[in-house]
């Protein structure tokens, strides 16, 4: 679980798009999450750049890719991470404008923002299925980011596992030192 959460946490960190950490625990919460890494902006943002999702996305990413680097295997942990990507690259594909295959072109409609923010798809079956292509393919991208970055930082991912494995929780400031000091130390 600590690598899980620390690699959320070194993905955002390591981005230029990311917001910063704030908290990460591996203690269990009510809500059925094992643990989790919190991230809050600097400032009210509502409008986000395709570079910061595409970060957001691969961040989301960060905990399955250290279970990848560091055990090479996978678990359920990410089930909840999974879903959250997905639905961020449909978003950005289907709604926001950000695929060249379909410009300006919106393919899905939310319906009931209030109530949930159901949506519908605008297009045909064959459409759809080039939106389920780039959907995994934009996911999977960012998967590779993730992992790539990862696997350049295992070092700091196994130090910064390590202290929030005996901790349990740890503040953004306690992770950014940690990753300033264990860089340093790389370097030397």
């Amino acid at each position: 679980m600590a690598y899980h959460e620390i690699g959320h946490a070194l993905v955002a960190a390591l981005q230029s798009h990311s917001a910063p950490v704030q908290k990460i625990t591996i203690i269990p919460r009510t809500s059925g999450a094992l643990g989790y890494t919190m991230q809050v902006e600097q400032s009210d943002k509502y409008i986000l750049t395709r570079e910061e999702l595409e970060d957001k996305i691969a961040t989301l990413t960060g905990g399955r890719a250290a279970e990848e680097v560091v055990f090479h295997q996978v678990s359920t942990g990410a089930s909840n991470d999974i879903e959250q990507a997905t639905k961020l690259a449909r978003s950005m594909i289907t709604r926001y404008g950000m695929s060249e295959d379909f410009d300006m072109v919106a393919m899905e409609t939310v319906n009931n923002a209030y109530l949930g923010g159901d949506t519908s798809l605008a297009c045909s079956a064959e459409t759809q299925k080039e939106i389920d292509r780039l959907v995994v393919e934009e996911v999977k991208k960012q998967h590779e980011k993730a992992r790539k970055i990862l696997q350049e930082n295992r070092g700091v991912l196994d130090a910064l596992a390590k202290y929030l494995y005996e901790k349990e929780t740890i503040t953004g400031d306690e992770f950014m030192d940690i990753l300033k000091k264990t860089e340093e130390s790389e370097v030397l």
